[in-house]
């Protein structure tokens, strides 16, 4: 099954008022493994950047004034998502400003029936716990210290392994005990096929001069217990 886990980055909080996509990172999956294939990109917003939203992400208005506009972009982003189900965290605010934009040039909306929230699969698993990235990828396991601001594609890519580990991780230990079955059979097999000669058994039983020995030797116990 393909699957695409992305994230996005934007100006504000309110595409509605105002608050534009300024980045987007797409990590596809096959099967819960990524491809390695991703879709990344920038986008000039044509306004400023509040200083709050640059503290998040550290995207400028000045870095992003020579990047292409989301129009530019649209067509080959909407190829690459092409009918999969969408994977983010907190999935209904990415999947607000990409539909945002996309009405903006009068391109049909991604259908929310697609979209798969972490933020409700992790609500489900740990009530109560914390549901951010950072606090989910560290009760996973899951090495983030290269992140010290958040960033689309970054995310995306900590949100894939967050996403497995989420539905289950890829049950290494089946795997482990199917090629262990494997083996085993190969062995068992192997040994059937294998002609043996007989042979006699080696005799075992102490000579007399051994247990003359022993005998000697006990002899020199006094008041043994197992004589009581």
């Amino acid at each position: 099954m393909r699957e695409i886990v992305f994230d996005t980055e934007t100006t504000g909080l309110d595409p509605q008022g105002g608050d534009r996509l300024v980045e987007i990172g797409c990590v596809e999956m096959l099967n819960r493994v990524p491809t390695g294939a991703v879709f990344h990109a920038y986008f000039n917003p044509e306004r400023d950047m509040p200083a709050e939203a640059e503290a998040v992400h550290g995207l400028s208005a000045s870095f992003l004034s020579d990047k292409p506009k989301f129009a530019e972009r649209a067509a080959a982003l909407i190829e690459f998502l092409g009918d999969a189900p969408l994977v983010a965290h907190n999935a209904g605010f990415d999947f607000g400003f990409l539909n945002t934009e996309l009405a903006k040039i009068g391109m049909e909306a991604v259908s929310r029936d697609r979209m798969v929230d972490t933020v409700a699969i992790a609500r489900r698993k740990h009530p109560g716990a914390k549901l951010s990235l950072d606090a989910l990828c560290s009760r996973y396991g899951i090495d983030r210290s290269h992140r010290t601001k958040h960033g689309a594609l970054l995310d995306a890519e900590l949100l894939a392994q967050l996403y497995v580990e989420l539905m289950g991780g890829r049950q290494i230990g089946l795997e482990l005990a199917a090629d262990a079955v494997a083996v085993t059979e190969t062995m068992v097999a192997a040994t059937v096929s294998v002609s043996r000669t007989f042979r006699a058994p080696r005799p075992h039983a102490a000579s007399e001069a051994e247990l003359a020995r022993h005998a000697e030797f006990m002899a020199g116990f006094s008041e043994p217990l197992w004589s009581r």
